[in-house]
């Protein structure tokens, strides 16, 4: 079963900021999304607000389909 796309918005920031959080994901060896997503879920958690655990993609090369 394939996870329902993610929302895509845009999202302006103060350049201050997006470098900071860019030098995080850098440091956490993730992409500016992924950290900015990771940082919100974080956020809410210290709020009480409970999500959903990620849906984690696989990674690698897809299983190649063999023929009988």
């Amino acid at each position: 079963m394939a996870a329902p796309p993610k929302k895509a918005f845009p999202l302006r920031l103060d350049p201050a900021l997006h470098a900071a959080v860019e030098r995080s994901a850098a440091g956490d060896l993730r992409s500016v999304n992924a950290q900015v997503e990771c940082l919100l879920r974080e956020a809410l958690a210290r709020r009480g607000v409970k999500l959903a655990p990620p849906d984690r993609r696989k990674r690698g090369r897809p299983p190649t389909e063999q023929e009988d």
